[in-house]
Order: structure tokens, then sequence, then C-alpha cells
């Protein structure tokens, strides 16, 4: 944290006070245990450095999975002011709409217990991952203009799912204003084949067991109950997306002088909302976001296939369905009660997912009456929790909750000290089967490298942001 120098709120609130050029205070979401993880990183530093940039509204914020990215911290949101505010590529990142989506089935661990490994292994054979892994579903020009426009939409209309899959996804799978226009030729290219891939680092597919319920009547409006079978996907829009943000940060940055902000940190760069410059980046980062939404789309439709053709069941049977996609690594134009007023904002949730409350017309209409579902995956081993979001994200945090654990090793940290480990063989004797294309996968995402995903959940929880719905076991992962 270098001389950043943190005031503990309540037990899970730090305010970093506003000093020097800072526009806003910062407050980071945190219990004791997560501060103290804290003093060995520099993401407080970054949360005072978003602080600086014009049109920032309230707080520069951090979630408890909160950790070092490029610009703004991991874990970072932040809402501007449409008229005087920025947008940064750095404050969305660079895996555009990286999220997270939930299915659950209606079976339980005795009827596939004996089957998982062949389960298994039948979704790694048949579901590209890896660094620069390709799909079955080649695009034509015209054909990836419309996955850009319309993202999920597309997805189920080119025969890939259904439409009830469309109800629960964030904005119906599809953002508004994208352009293709304003997605360079590279990134074209580097989309063209790589729809319906899970990709590599962090991302995953895994099968999970409800294991505990913690919300009742939040669960069974998901549809969750103990015992069920359920599988996760975290993956994101590719190359296409890290194409889009390294485009626009190389032109924001060449262009830096002509805006007359003052940088703290040059990865901060950015553009004003109402420029043409930033209005670009807006329809090109809803282009990722809508590839993503349909990427997530494929790998679900392939999902169900192969677990209908390897367990020799019918839809019917295995009953899989979507509970929530939600989307991390976004920037949306949403509106807030700010001093008394309903105002839109620009909202930067890099690393941080809506938590929309009960009643908000954002929330789908089947869980309208309970909240927003908020999914949030922990490490290989650790599995994931179900949350529901709350009134209360609204006042604080711009209607935003953490994404995951957060990691406390760097990648090339990890791998250094798993030096001589066996990672899947370690998670094999904790119960959970792990197949990857690289072992070098596997040590970069040991479980030792990120937070314990049980405390990040329960900052949110007693905070008020999000309230714990369900945890999931994880049974069986694939690592890109």
């Amino acid at each position: 944290m270098s001389d950043i120098k943190l005031e503990k709120i309540d037990a899970n609130r730090w305010l970093l006070p506003q000093t020097g050029g800072m526009k806003v205070p910062g407050i980071i979401y945190a219990n004791e245990k997560i501060y103290q993880l804290l003093k060995g990183d520099e993401s407080a530093r970054q949360v005072a450095n978003v602080a600086h940039l014009p049109g920032i509204v309230n707080y520069s914020l951090a979630m408890p999975d909160v950790h070092w990215g490029y610009g703004f911290p991991i874990g970072g949101v932040a809402a501007f002011d449409l008229d005087s505010g920025i947008i940064s590529p750095g404050g969305v990142g660079y895996d555009i709409n990286c999220g997270c989506r939930l299915m659950i089935t209606n079976l339980t661990l005795g009827d596939i217990k004996s089957r998982l490994s062949e389960l298994t292994t039948a979704l790694y054979q048949h579901i590209p991952s890896g660094v620069g892994s390709t799909g079955s579903v080649k695009l034509s020009g015209k054909d990836q203009k419309k996955v850009l426009e319309e993202g999920a939409g597309w997805a189920v209309k080119a025969g890939f799912g259904l439409q009830e899959d469309l109800e629960t996804t964030e904005d119906g799978g599809t953002m508004a204003g994208a352009d293709p226009e304003q997605v360079s030729a590279r990134a074209l290219e580097r989309g063209k084949q790589q729809l319906g891939t899970l990709g590599s680092g962090n991302h995953f597919l895994e099968i999970e067991e409800v294991q505990e319920i913690f919300d009742e009547a939040a669960a069974q409006a998901f549809g969750l109950r103990k015992g069920q079978i359920a599988v996760m996907i975290h993956t994101g829009s590719r190359g296409l997306g890290y194409q889009i943000c390294d485009d626009y940060l190389a032109l924001m940055v060449k262009h830096a002088h002509e805006t007359g902000i003052e940088l703290p940190d040059r990865q901060l760069a950015c553009a004003y909302l109402s420029s043409a410059r930033g209005k670009n980046y807006l329809a090109a980062m809803a282009c990722g976001a809508n590839y993503a939404w349909a990427n997530r789309q494929l790998l679900m439709h392939r999902t169900r296939e192969i677990f209908e053709k390897t367990l020799r069941m019918s839809p019917r049977e295995l009953g899989m369905r979507l509970v929530y996609d939600v989307c991390h690594n976004i920037a949306k134009i949403e509106e807030f009660n700010i001093q008394g007023k309903m105002k839109k904002l620009c909202v930067h949730r890099k690393g941080a997912t809506r938590a929309f409350p009960a009643g908000h017309d954002a929330v789908p209409a089947r869980y309208k009456s309970v909240g927003q579902p908020v999914l949030i995956p922990g490490d290989m081993g650790s599995g994931s929790y179900v949350l529901v979001g709350q009134e209360k994200a609204m006042e604080e945090t711009f209607g935003s909750a953490c994404h995951g654990a957060g990691r406390v090793m760097s990648r090339t940290q990890a791998t250094k000290v798993s030096q001589g480990r066996s990672i899947a063989r370690e998670l094999a004797d904790q119960g959970v089967l792990v197949m990857a294309s690289s072992k070098g996968t596997l040590r970069e995402e040991m479980p030792d490298a990120y937070k314990n995903v049980q405390d990040v959940v329960q900052v949110m929880h007693e905070a008020g942001i999000a309230k714990k719905v369900a945890k999931l076991k994880s049974l069986s992962c694939i690592k890109g």
C-alpha cells in the first residue's frame, strides 16, 4: 500500500481520504483479514489514482476481491457524470464482458457420480480451451457483424439455445449501441474463429453441487436446491475484446495531451464521454460485450448437448436451465439517486458485477420479488457462491458487488511457489477432478494464488451489499 493510509469506517469498510488531486475519497470493502493482504499490494494506490479522474461521482470504490490491475484495480468500481466524466478502457479491462453463467439441472450427485470422469472428459474434449483455441463456428463477415450487434440473441436465432436463456441473461444478452464500424480489422480477424471457446487463464467450466442453502426464499426463486448438480462457465470476449481494449488504449494514450486531463498514471488513459473518441470506444466495447454473451451462449448450448449425449438423457430429463448470466469488465449507463435526484451515470465495473435489488427494472421478471442473482466463483478447489443483490448496493456501490475471490499472487509468483508440486493431484485429493491444456495454467491458477472466497463473500454479505443464497462445491473443472 506504500504511503496510502486507510481509516477504518466499520468492520467491512475502509476510507481512503481525499488528498492531493483526488476529486473524491475512496472506499475499500474489506474485513481485517483482507485489509492485511492489501498491505502487500498496490491496489489501494490505484483506487486513489482513479479518484483523480474528471466527473467521478461520490467515491472511487474497491470490492473485497480487489487486486492490482491495468490502470484501475481489478475489483474497482467508479461512476462518472455523462457531461463532465470520462470513459477509460483500463476501467473496463482487456477481457470485455468477461462473465459467469450458472446453469442448474434436474440431476443429483448420485445420478452422475459414477460418470463424472467420463462427463468431464467429454466436456474437455469437445469444448475448445487454452490459448488461441478456435471453435467450430466459423463466422462470415456478415454473421460476425450480427454477433457484434445482437449478442446472445444472434446465437439463439442461429439455433444455439432457447429463447428462455435470454430472459435470465443480463440485459437479455445484448448491449445497445454496438457499432462494428468502430472495431478494427485486427480485432475482427481475431474474433472470427474463437466463438464458442473457453480460452485460458482464470477461465473455466465447472461441474458443481449445491452444498448449502442460506436463503430459502431466494434459492427457491432461483431454482436452487441442496444436492443439485449445476454448471458454472466463466469466460469472455476472447481475442476480439482484448484487441478492442488494446486499440483504444493506444489511441487514447497517443491523444492524451488533447484532453487536458492530468493523469497520475498513463494506464488511466481516457476520453470524455461526450467526445467522439469516447463514444466510439463505448460503441466498440458494446460489440465486445455482445461477442462475449454470444460466446457463453454457445458454450452453454454445447454443454447441454454433451450432458445429454454422455448421460443418454433427453433435454426434459436433464432439465438444464440458465439461472443467470452476469457480466463484469464493463461500463454501463445506469440511473441512480444522487443527492435526492435521479441521474444517469457511466458505471465502470472492472472485475465487479451488478448486484441490483428486488423490484429493479433490470432484474428478470422471475426474480423481481427477491433481486438479481450475483455469481461469485472461487478458486478451483473452493467452489462458488450465489448471492442476491440488496438495496444497500444502490445506495453505496452503484449497484455493484465483487466478482470472485481475487488474486493474492501474480501468475509469476504462483508458478514459482508451485514448483515441483502437482496441482492436479492436490485437487484430486480434495475430491476435485481437473483437466487443463497446460500444467502451467494449473500452477498459475492454483488455489493458494487466490484469497479465500468465503472471506470475500462474507464482506459483501455483512456489509448488506449482496446476501448469501447458496454455496456450490466444485466436483470437476476444465481449465484452458
